[in-house]
């Protein structure tokens, strides 16, 4: 693991996301919230904030933080299911990767969910959106980087 020890301990904040392309049957059932395993939506926002709060045992080389805030937002739209993570903490190094596991993990549990009625489901597009805090400054996905 990299030495943060020297770092200084500021708030930090990124925001991730992702998409689940699904079919237009499975979408419907989905709003209907009549899907066997239960409400698709609820249990992915669920599965992403738990897996944030799990990241470092995840990724090899990970540091373990301690998580000020998690939100997962998961919003049904036409042909998709859409994914955003906001992780917080006050410490050394950044949240990217917790949400980024937030927003993968939240995807693949609403790919197990569905898949006996959809197994043509696509996860696209996970990727950073926003990053805040650190050394580094800010990162706005489209923006130019500014330092800190």
């Amino acid at each position: 693991m990299v030495d943060v020890g020297k770092k200084d301990i500021t708030a930090r904040e990124a925001v991730a996301s992702a998409r689940v392309r699904v079919g237009e049957a499975l979408a419907a059932r989905i709003a209907a919230n009549n899907v066997p395993k239960g409400d698709v939506l609820a249990v992915a926002r669920i599965a992403g904030i738990m897996a944030a709060k799990r990241t470092a045992e995840l990724l090899p080389l990970c540091h373990p933080l301690p998580i000020d805030a998690v939100e997962v937002e998961v919003t049904l739209e036409k042909g998709a299911v859409s994914l955003r993570a906001r992780v917080a903490t006050t410490g050394r190094t950044g949240v990217e990767m917790e949400a980024l596991t937030a927003v993968s993990v939240a995807a693949l549990a609403l790919y197990d969910m569905c898949k006996s009625m959809d197994r043509g489901m696509v996860i696209e597009r996970v990727r950073l959106e926003e990053k805040r805090g650190g050394k580094s400054g800010e990162f706005v996905r489209g923006r130019r980087v500014r330092r800190g």
